[in-house]
């Protein structure tokens, strides 16, 4: 399988009902990721951390989905266990139709990299390898062949193409994290996953990286997810889920900045 690098504009999108936090199924079957009452509970019983409540939601082929909600409100546990990296206490999780609690650890490893790209917050890049090395690393690490040409035409689309023999350390920001998303992007993933893709970056940095993330999200056959802090950045999604105490408790279908803001506002009111 070869990388997408031209970015198709997507069909139409999965409809989705404005506002209201009705999230039950059925869900469509092209949903590349559903969540049904999930749960994730840390420590014990008696002095543990219920990070998320009985979540149920699923993200469409072809759309770009914010997460928001105030610190501690389980946005990063969400993204955790809907990629596969963290295991629920309770509820389900299938990616491309397959409940990833069946699987061994072995199958669910090659299922996430072939079917999940993951943005993370510290971009773990390996500093030893190049740009072009890294964005790779996902195809080596499954025995693939990884053909140059490809990471190429992947490293111009993101907008590196220039740096693709830099080590990470003599990259800006912005160009770290454009060669974080073409990583994600070379197995042509059913899924983005990004944990705040645009911190600490100034805001045309920023803009441009979000510019990339729509792109991605326009292909008809992929879903990106974005847990996010930003209002503005929110705005940019097709729909965003406002997470408060491991819930899903409002449901944008028509976002904007101010309404995001007003919400978070009000969350941090509360604290």
């Amino acid at each position: 399988m070869q990388a997408r690098t031209n970015f198709p504009h997507a069909g139409d999108r999965a409809a989705r009902a404005a506002g209201g936090t009705d999230l039950s199924p059925p869900f469509l079957p092209s949903d590349p990721v559903v969540l049904e009452g999930v749960s994730r509970r840390y420590g014990t019983r008696r002095n543990g951390v219920q990070a998320l409540s009985d979540v149920t939601v699923s993200f469409a082929s072809g759309s770009l989905t914010a997460v928001v909600g105030a610190s501690g409100s389980g946005k990063s546990t969400l993204l955790q266990c809907a990629a596969g990296l963290d295991t629920p206490s309770s509820g389900t999780v299938r990616i491309g139709g397959t409940e990833l609690s069946g699987l061994s650890r072995r199958k669910l490893s090659v299922l996430r990299r072939r079917q999940v790209g993951f943005v993370f917050q510290a971009l773990n890049l390996v500093p030893t390898l190049t740009a072009a090395e890294n964005i790779a690393l996902p195809l080596r690490l499954d025995g693939r062949r990884v053909r140059r040409d490809v990471v190429a035409r992947l490293g111009e689309a993101v907008g590196i193409g220039a740096q693709l023999g830099r080590l990470p350390h003599t990259l800006s920001g912005g160009q770290q994290q454009r060669a974080a998303i073409a990583r994600a992007l070379i197995t042509s993933p059913d899924v983005i996953f990004a944990d705040e893709p645009t911190a600490a970056l100034d805001v045309v940095t920023a803009d441009g990286i979000l510019s990339l993330l729509r792109q991605a999200a326009s292909d008809p056959g992929r879903a990106v997810v974005i847990v996010t802090h930003d209002p503005a950045v929110a705005s940019r999604a097709d729909r965003v889920l406002v997470l408060d105490g491991g819930r899903i408790v409002t449901e944008l279908a028509v976002p904007d900045a101010a309404t995001v803001g007003a919400i978070l506002q009000r969350q941090g009111a509360r604290r």
